[in-house]
């Protein structure tokens, strides 16, 4: 098996190092990632000016590394152009959770998703971050586990994974979706100048079987998505109905 390798954390993250190391039981490993933190820059595509790609200046053992100043998509489109057998895309390790609304700006995601638009299976696999890093030793079976059960066939699937600090088995889950206060914090910074933080505490607390839930219930979540947004109970009612106004 051909596995690409990007996130959005850039090129240094120890998360894509971990993620390198078990992918290579898997198959031959390639990472192309950007040269710079990327995070919540969700799907955007870079359009006004060209791309470069470098060989990245930190070594991953027995992998081909580029870095790319671009996002995390673009880093998928020219890393699929490179390398044109690659079967799967693997996103991550992602330094902090993708659950719930923020699949919604997630680049780590984004990557994914655009390994899905190109024809070729996407994984984003995302950890909680604290005070200090994530335990990859910990995680490193269950990351290992979560790919043997979605590396098993070439089906053009999407997948969304997360991993708790301490995790004691696999969950398949769906989307956790919640409102937010959406409130901004204005401040100022040392030199008198204003700024703003936006804040995302939610207004109620996650259903079971979510993939926040599973998380927070120290389960791996695996949350199968699609590309298509579309509302089909609400559009199967309305199809036989076109109102015209003159």
């Amino acid at each position: 098996m051909n596995i690409l390798i990007t996130n959005d954390d850039g090129i240094y993250s120890p998360g894509i190092a971990a993620l390198a190391k078990i992918a290579q039981r898997f198959g031959t490993v390639r990472i192309v990632a950007p040269d710079v933190e990327q995070s919540s820059m969700g799907h955007a595509i870079t359009h006004s000016r060209p791309l470069s790609i470098k060989s990245s200046p930190i070594t991953f053992e027995n992998v081909d590394a580029f870095r790319v100043n671009g996002t995390p998509a673009d880093c998928v489109a020219l890393g699929l152009h490179m390398f044109p057998d690659t079967n799967v895309v693997l996103s991550g390790i992602n330094m902090g959770p993708n659950l719930g609304n923020s699949m919604w700006h997630s680049g780590t995601l984004a990557a994914a998703k655009q390994a899905v638009l190109l024809g070729i299976k996407g994984i984003a696999l995302s950890t909680p971050v604290g005070k200090t890093e994530p335990d990859f030793i910990e995680i490193d079976p269950f990351v290992e586990q979560t790919l043997q059960i979605l590396l098993q066939n070439d089906d053009l699937r999407l997948y969304n994974v997360n991993f708790p600090p301490k995790p004691v088995d696999i969950k398949w889950t769906r989307q956790s979706v919640r409102l937010y206060d959406g409130q901004v914090v204005p401040g100022e910074d040392p030199m008198g100048r204003k700024h703003f933080w936006i804040t995302v505490t939610p207004l109620e607390p996650a259903d079971e079987n979510t993939d926040r839930w599973a998380v927070e219930h120290d389960f791996v979540s695996i949350t199968p998505l699609r590309l298509d947004l579309t509302n089909e109970g609400e559009l199967s009612g309305k199809l036989d109905v076109i109102e015209v106004n003159h």
